[in-house]
């Protein structure tokens, strides 16, 4: 029986058990203040919550006998979202800007390129540094993989190496992160 239960829980898990929903015999019962209140049959417990005018709210059913709550369920409702607003609006994504350029670049270029990143990189976002080839280019990698050493080099003191420069293709790439602030 409690193993068909926690199987339509898993399905239903969006939203906690309230009131009727609740299939449990006995269950651990926490009044509003939240002090404990005791061990009390399922259905000592909906009376008592319906002469208070609130809802019984299972709280953790993992727990032997299951933890519910008598509370008003719209304003538990309530609070929980504007919690987990509030996280998604401190919850900073990550994203990855692409510097493209040759192996043959010019040093006004060179230094466009590197104040791109770091504007990138003042923002919070993630750099990949990308040297491509043309034809047989590809035989001076080397020079490309000097290159992204020496972008590494003059972004130092804001960013460090994620990803050492390393061959994609007909491309050489390196991945830079934001250093983090101590």
């Amino acid at each position: 029986m409690l193993d068909k239960i926690k199987k339509e829980r898993k399905r239903n898990d969006i939203e906690p058990l309230i009131n009727e929903r609740i299939k449990y015999r006995n269950i651990r019962l926490i009044d509003v203040s939240g002090s404990q209140l005791g061990i009390y049959s399922f259905n000592d417990a909906l009376n008592m919550a319906s002469k208070a005018g609130l809802d019984l709210v299972m709280i953790s059913e993992k727990s032997d006998p299951p933890v519910c709550r008598i509370i008003d369920y719209g304003k538990y409702k309530f609070a929980q979202d504007k919690k987990a607003k509030e996280a998604r609006k401190k919850q900073h994504n990550v994203t990855i800007k692409e510097v493209k350029m040759r192996y043959k670049i010019d040093i006004h270029d060179y230094k466009v390129r590197i104040n791109q990143a770091l504007r990138f990189l003042q923002s919070g976002d993630k750099v990949k540094a990308n040297v491509t080839f043309r034809g047989r280019e590809i035989q001076h990698a080397n020079l490309a993989i000097e290159l992204l050493d020496k972008m590494a080099q003059d972004l130092s003191h804001i960013a460090e190496v994620q990803q050492p420069p390393a061959k994609d293709g007909k491309n050489i790439i390196m991945i830079l992160s934001p250093k983090k602030i101590q």
